[in-house]
């Protein structure tokens, strides 16, 4: 399979990340940017730490369950190609099905109820990349399911994602400038500070994790031209992890209750959500 551990990345990669938040902080302070504010950060740390217990409830689950369905594979890929092309196309697919999920988090309602708490933060920093939905592994298993029926190692998938995820982490930050070359192929920080955007022109932008290749092909590009207005364009006003989490539910159960017909209930679900406009 493979020799490279989740273990592995971890090691390697948490102490790069907790520096770079470190120099950050210390950047943030000797330019009197103000990057990071208490009460975000605060509420930044109740989201994750919701999301670490749903993750630790699931996610021996969700690898098992790739076991399973990967005696299920379409394609024998471990022995049909070197190991060096099925990382590159582990990699590759990932972020695919990554672009996919994360552009349909923003375009079907019960999807955002649940991504819209890691876009509430007003602030755009390292620790912005931990705010992270409770419910967001769920929502994530119809999608990344694929990938093991396609024939790639659950291991794998597992190794490439948190390297996925330890590379989205340095996306959110306001003190690195774009990266010349790089930004044709890679989601750098420029374009994901886009993504954070509620700058009309900056909405639903910029989906990709590790390539922005996809956003090139499929429309959904837009470079960093004009400073980010960061957060939502109705933003939450609270700093409660408890309450961002659930009051995109409590509204789309509010909306389903006063819905009208069965049609209405089905387009509430799975319509788009209202993140364009101000509220009234």
């Amino acid at each position: 399979m493979t020799q490279i551990t989740i273990t592995d990345v971890y090691s390697i990669g948490v102490p790069i990340i907790l520096a770079l938040i470190f120099f950050e902080v210390f950047i943030s302070n000797w330019q009197s940017k103000s990057f990071y504010k208490a009460g975000d950060t605060y509420c930044t740390s109740g989201l994750l730490f919701g999301n670490i217990i749903m993750g630790f409830v699931i996610k021996s689950s969700i690898v098992a369950f790739h076991f399973v369905l990967y005696e299920y594979r379409f394609f024998d890929l471990m022995s049909s190609m070197p190991i060096w092309l099925l990382w590159v196309l582990t990699f590759i697919l990932i972020d695919l099905v990554f672009y996919i999920y994360h552009r349909m988090s923003h375009r079907v309602r019960f999807l955002w109820t649940v991504h819209m708490s890691h876009h509430s933060s007003e602030e755009m920093n390292f620790a912005v990349s931990f705010r992270q939905a409770w419910f967001g592994p769920i929502s994530k298993i119809p999608f990344f399911m694929v990938l093991p029926i396609l024939g790639l190692d659950p291991l794998m998938i597992a190794v490439a994602g948190v390297v996925s995820t330890l590379w989205g982490v340095v996306g959110h930050t306001q003190i690195i400038g774009k990266l010349g070359p790089l930004e044709w192929v890679f989601n750098t920080p420029s374009h994901h500070r886009v993504h954070h955007g509620s700058n009309p022109e900056y909405i639903d932008k910029n989906y990709g994790n590790l390539f922005i290749i996809w956003d090139r092909i499929f429309g959904t590009f837009e470079p960093e031209n004009k400073p980010v207005e960061y957060g939502l364009v109705n933003n939450v006003n609270t700093f409660n992890p408890i309450k961002i989490t659930f009051m995109g539910w409590e509204k789309l159960f509010k909306d389903i209750r006063n819905s009208e017909s069965f049609k209405e209930t089905i387009g509430l679900i799975f319509g788009p959500p209202e993140t364009h406009s101000k509220e009234t």
